[in-house]
């Protein structure tokens, strides 16, 4: 092996380690909480979740020939798929075990695998593959798992605490965060960044004397203000001269002050231009640093398609075009694993053998690529395509309903056009059998959500016996966006741009209702036409305002059309104000997951704005119109007379919960501490109490048992929300008698939502 095969080997065995790093972390997490026997739902996401993550980890190490590491996947694997379809309990045996393997995968995973995991691990591979044989073996296999269990079973029993509230947790958005990573950033890419730090210390300077300036003009004019109050107090009577000089002294004094404005405006709006323009240069210097060449992703997939085709005795050209293209690096590591499963998935369902290949008259090597094309608007093209056999629509068509994905009424009325995409759902494979490269239905799943995840678009163009071509339309870099801002009632929002097909306003008679469902056609096709505001919960309007009057007193719709994948859907709302460039933030720890919103950002006026998640909203209207007209609106907030007091201390939590709150029809009333609360609730009504517990003066279980204490309040119901997860925190709760304790770190609005129904 020459210095540059030695060279290419470590960079991507490197790069192997890193992400072999952040799939067994997340292993790991995962296995903690299904140790935690959380309700059927939450688990069944998890045992999903912990199947893709061994997916892809086997995927990766095959591509780099990480023999060791792929042999222990393959069956690890394979009991994850047998817990997925219920047909063995998962039990403590079963646990003990995947810890084991996860403890033996990371001694693998270093430059120099450690001896001990080498000679454990084909003891662990007979474990598991065992396990998913005969699940009884395991006891035979380690005789330490009864010893054990009844270690276990002489174990007296806790302090019965009440049942807490279990949390609406979204299994499919169930994902562990990334080790911490360290990038290479070359010095030509620093020394911009140097340069403009130090055009913003001249800002600085600058706005400290303009700030001066205007601090003066302001002594001035309370001087001003001052020498006036004092005029008018005068005891006697003014000449007409002392009125003329007066009046001529401050007519100089204020011409005085004007002309000082005017230059601080002046200032004010040159310093305005330049620190635009610095903001955008380094904005686009940081973008920079985070631009990775598209060549650190795709250098691995080469060596993993030669593999993979002689392997399965099939002769492929690939070849790579746009490698040169800079990326956001952040967007890279997420297309890593959508771009492997789409090439192993060419290779394997694509790309027949040589002689199959000769009898349809074609060449004997097929052909694969992949291409990267900058696209307007800050987007890159990303393309896969191959001259393989094209998707049989046939036998996805069965795959899907064999999933039951679909039912087999839907799949007599599908419009041939869409059955491809199907594939795209967990569960449908079209392979005969499952084996180590296929079978399992997952990869393209994994492709979607990741696209989606993305704020992507994902297009497929087939043809039986001609081939497939993928593309995937991406943002190069996911520091800012543009939003499309519209408004529901006194509520706005954020619509991402790049999902937007068309703004549009429609006459009434332009709704067609089809299958109890209203329709419009669109570029000669039918889609949806459904409320937004009642698909996200919003209150329902007194009069609808989602029409536009104009002076020939006729009525309009207004409505935005959305796009993800082929699927096509228009929501009304009641107005388009304009379009952003937006940054969005995160909803941090406090919200990891609320349904429909992706994130919120800051108008200039410094209103905060939701930013909606597209994907959640397409699969809220599809997952309705499968159930009926009246699914749309089954979970949909009516407006209520219920009044709730909020106790929170921080500006931020009790801005979200008041908003949480009021978004679904309750009256709400703030306090800023414990203290603040109880006084409150002495002077008013409330059918409800929202408490964190740290707070200062009094904090929540303080207020708690006051509340239970009077004799006027002692009924209200008290729900903790709040960051102290311990046992003892819990049931010093339940001891004050709050009737809800809902810890932060896992909270879901639907979950509060649903505990206040209950209690109120």
């Amino acid at each position: 092996m020459d210095s540059r095969d030695s060279e290419f080997l470590k960079r991507i065995q490197a790069t192997f380690r890193i992400e072999a790093g952040d799939h067994l972390k997340a292993l790991s997490s995962g296995l903690i909480e299904m140790e935690k026997r959380p309700s059927e739902p939450i688990l069944s996401g998890i045992i999903e979740n912990m199947f893709r993550e061994v997916h892809s980890l086997k995927g990766a190490a095959r591509s780099i020939g990480q023999k060791d590491i792929e042999s222990v996947c393959q069956p690890l694997e394979s009991l994850f798929a047998t817990l997925k379809r219920k047909e063995i309990p998962l039990n403590q045996e079963i646990l003990d075990l995947f810890f084991k393997t996860s403890e033996i995968l990371t001694k693998l995973i270093p430059e120099e695998p450690e001896a001990e995991g080498k000679q454990e691990m084909k003891e662990i591979i007979q474990q598991l593959r065992q396990a998913v044989n005969d699940p009884q073996s395991l006891g035979r296999i380690n005789p330490a798992f009864h010893q054990e269990k009844q270690q276990t079973a002489n174990i007296k029993p806790a302090k019965a605490v009440s049942p807490e509230p279990v949390p609406a947790v979204d299994p499919v958005k169930y994902r562990t965060q990334a080790l911490e990573e360290a990038v290479r950033i070359p010095i030509s890419k620093l020394d911009p960044l140097l340069l403009q730090a130090e055009e913003f210390l001249q800002a600085k300077i600058s706005f400290i004397q303009q700030t001066d300036e205007i601090r003066t003009i302001l002594n001035d004019l309370m001087e001003c203000k001052t020498e006036t109050q004092n005029w008018r107090r005068r005891k006697s009577r003014p000449t007409l001269e002392e009125w003329n000089e007066w009046f001529e002294n401050f007519e100089l004094r204020l011409n005085h002050l004007g002309t000082q404005l005017a230059l601080v405006s002046g200032s004010m709006q040159h310093d305005q231009y330049v620190l635009e323009r610095m903001v955008n240069d380094h904005l686009d210097a940081m973008k920079q640093v985070l631009m990775l060449p598209v060549s650190s992703l795709v250098e691995v997939f080469p060596p993993m398609v030669r593999k993979i085709a002689r392997d399965q005795h099939k002769e492929i050209d690939f070849t790579i075009h746009g490698a040169e293209l800079e990326i956001d690096k952040r967007i890279l590591e997420e297309l890593k694993d959508p771009l492997i499963h789409l090439i192993r998935n060419s290779i394997d369902h694509g790309i027949d053998i040589p002689e199959v290949r000769k009898q349809q008259n074609k060449t004997q090597r097929g052909k694969i690529n992949l291409s990267f094309l900058a696209k307007a608007s800050g987007h890159v093209e990303v393309t896969i395509s191959d001259d393989g056999k094209g998707v049989n629509k046939e036998q996805v068509l069965k795959a899907a309903v064999k999933a039951g994905i679909i039912s087999s009424e839907s799949a007599e009325k599908m419009n041939p056009d869409e059955i491809p995409f199907l594939i795209f759902q967990s569960g449908v494979s079209t392979s005969p059998i499952i084996t180590d490269l296929s079978g399992r239905g997952l990869g393209l799943s994994i492709v979607r959500e990741k696209v989606e995840k993305l704020n992507g678009r994902l297009s497929l163009d087939t043809e039986e016996h001609k081939g497939t071509v993928i593309k995937i339309l991406l943002p190069m870099t996911l520091a800012t966006f543009r939003g499309i801002l519209i408004r529901l009632g006194e509520s706005m929002f954020i619509v991402p741009t790049m999902n937007v097909v068309h703004v549009i306003r429609l006459q009434p008679d332009a709704v067609k209702t089809v299958e109890n469902h209203e329709t419009v056609r669109i570029d000669d096709s039918v889609i949806p036409l459904v409320d937004l505001a009642k698909v996200l919960g919003l209150p329902k309007k007194k009069n609808g305002t989602s029409r536009l009057k104009t002076s020939e007193t006729k009525d309009f719709i207004r409505a935005i059309v959305l796009a993800l994948g082929e699927n096509r859907i228009a929501f009304k709302v009641d107005e388009i104000l304009d379009e952003h460039q937006v940054l969005v933030k995160g909803l941090g720890k406090l919200l990891k997951r609320v349904r429909n919103i992706s994130g919120a950002t800051i108008l200039g006026s410094g209103k905060i704005v939701p930013v909606l998640h597209v994907s959640d909203l397409m699969k809220s209207v599809s997952h309705a119109i499968g159930k009926g007209k009246e699914a749309v609106t089954e979970e949909i907030n009516v407006p209520r007379s219920e009044k709730i007091l909020v106790a929170e201390d921080s500006i931020t939590s009790r801005t979200l919960l008041k908003n949480i709150l009021e978004n679904a029809g309750y009256l709400v009333t703030v306090a800023v501490d414990g203290y603040d609360a109880y006084i409150r609730a002495k002077s008013d009504e409330f059918d409800l109490v929202v408490s964190d517990v740290d707070m200062p003066r009094m904090n929540g279980f303080e207020l708690t048992s006051k509340i239970r204490g009077d004799k006027n309040l002692s009924e209200i119901p008290v729900v903790l929300v709040t960051s102290l997860e311990s046992r003892d925190d819990r049931e010093r709760g339940i001891e004050a008698g709050a009737n809800a304790y809902i810890i932060k770190s896992s909270f879901d609005q639907g979950n509060l939502l649903d505990v206040i129904k209950k209690l109120i």
